[in-house]
């Protein structure tokens, strides 16, 4: 089974299927997707989309990046929800570039951890709930799909090194990210080396400062986020199968 689902203008459209949990099931494929802004399709992309048979869409983006960049063509076909999980805008192309640039990330997903927890609780329900393929995602599928994607596969009882691994395939996109932002600003410098990237120290960072904090990750969603068992339960029952298929 393919993770990455091949688009012309997305380039961080992936399946999180196939992951192993600790209990020896397996995350389904063709359920949970993980992307890019969907403003941006159109075309074959388009049809590439619906042929995945997506039934809910969970823009996690502010309503003034939805205003100026889109949202998915035809929303009315899906179960459109927007949960702005980031509360505190920041420019990324104008980070200071001698800044240490994964702690000042990780502090980042810090704020949003704290700010989004009403949010991130509706995102989870959302997924759990969701009678059909579910694809959630922000602008460049990295910081804000990145956390959810994080916390979907640990509640999953997927292992930390594959949780890490899977948030660093971002790095795959990040010339094509870069390239999208040149394009957008071409007025405009872009100052911080590590625009787009997604190493797994960032990852590594945010989920112990969690852990540090709440005493584990599922401490955190079910303490601060307010998470209930009955959620966790039905996400582990929609998202998890036996087998590898």
């Amino acid at each position: 089974m393919n993770r990455h689902v091949d688009f012309e203008r997305l380039h961080n459209f992936r399946d999180l299927g196939g992951y192993r949990a600790a209990d020896g099931r397996t995350v389904a494929w063709r359920t949970l997707y993980r992307s890019d802004s969907l403003g941006k399709l159109q075309g074959a992309d388009w049809e590439t989309f619906l042929e995945l048979g997506i039934r809910t869409v969970i823009d996690l983006r502010y309503p003034w990046e939805i205003e100026s960049k889109g949202r998915v063509p035809e929303p009315e076909r899906f179960h459109y929800v927007n949960l702005s999980i980031e509360h505190r805008p920041y420019d990324q192309a104008e980070i200071d570039p001698e800044l240490d640039p994964w702690r000042y990330l990780a502090d980042r997903f810090a704020e949003v951890a704290e700010d989004g927890v009403e949010e991130i609780r509706q995102v989870l329900e959302q997924i759990a709930q969701a009678p059909g393929p579910v694809v959630f995602h922000c602008t460049s599928g990295k910081d804000r799909t990145g956390l959810i994607g994080a916390l979907v596969l640990t509640l999953l009882g997927v292992d930390r090194e594959t949780v890490l691994a899977d948030f660093a395939l971002t790095e795959l996109a990040t010339e094509r990210l870069i390239e999208d932002w040149k394009t957008a600003n071409p007025d405009r410098e872009l100052k911080w080396p590590g625009y787009g990237r997604a190493p797994v120290v960032i990852m590594e960072l945010v989920l112990a400062d969690l852990e540090a904090k709440h005493g584990s990750v599922e401490g955190y969603l079910k303490d601060r986020v307010n998470l209930s068992d009955e959620t966790v339960g039905a996400l582990r029952a929609r998202l998890l199968a036996d087998g590898s298929n």
